[in-house]
């Protein structure tokens, strides 16, 4: 069983930057993909960024694309996701997630909140 625990949302303006982290409790070499997604306030859930775990191989959804940067940090089993240039369309809860492919996660954290003030 992996447990992932997301941190690094709060309130921002927009154009400012955040960065999340969502730590796991166990290597999750074998469940290979990484990836955030999040959902806005009557939405529903969508892709934002994926990876594998030991890097390499990232794909970002249109919306956030040369502004949001996923990383990973296997000493640590912890993944990140840089956002800059926030916007209100941003606002959202953010959910890390692993498993064998990105439709097809297994494991998800419980989210954290991005609030982006015009």
């Amino acid at each position: 069983q992996v447990q992932l625990a997301e941190s690094g949302g709060g309130l921002v303006q927009a154009g400012d930057s955040l960065r999340l982290s969502c730590a796991a409790s166990a290597r999750t070499f074998a469940l290979y993909v990484v990836a955030w997604f999040r959902q806005a306030p009557g939405k529903e859930r969508e892709f934002v960024a994926a990876d594998k775990w030991r890097g390499g191989s990232t794909s970002y959804a249109d919306s956030v694309k040369g502004r949001f940067t996923i990383s990973t940090d296997v000493a640590k089993n912890t993944v990140y996701l840089q956002m800059n240039s926030l916007t209100p369309e941003d606002t959202a809860v953010y959910y890390c997630a692993v498993g064998p492919v990105v439709a097809r996660m297994h494991y998800w954290g419980k989210g954290t909140l991005v609030t982006v003030s015009s």
